[in-house]
């Protein structure tokens, strides 16, 4: 599945759209948000995920959508299901990520 741009325009409804969201807070001036989109790209389209949607939130952009998750630095990675905050914390590593997407399943 492609990683779909968010804001806070459209946080909420893709939350309440879809069962699991995983989220990729970054900056454009963020060089570790730029070295990790690949990889989180990579997994989103990934066939044991395909019923998750990925997203990337502009940080600073998106207020409100970095409040939900408690975003305090960058790159910050967050998974909601149903619309709930399950887990999220600042990381550029694969294997967190992975770890978000187990408990989601």
């Amino acid at each position: 599945m492609a990683v779909l741009e968010a804001s806070d325009a459209n946080f909420k409804n893709i939350l309440a759209d879809n069962k699991v969201v995983v989220v990729k807070y970054y900056a454009d001036w963020c060089g570790n948000c730029k070295l990790f989109a690949p990889k989180f790209k990579r997994v989103s389209n990934e066939e044991e995920f395909q019923t998750f949607a990925f997203i990337d939130v502009d940080a600073e952009k998106s207020p409100d959508a970095r409040k939900a998750a408690k975003v305090d630095n960058l790159p910050y990675l967050a998974i909601f299901k149903e619309g709930v905050l399950l887990d999220g914390s600042a990381s550029s590593k694969e294997e967190y990520l992975r770890s978000l997407l187990a408990q989601a399943q």
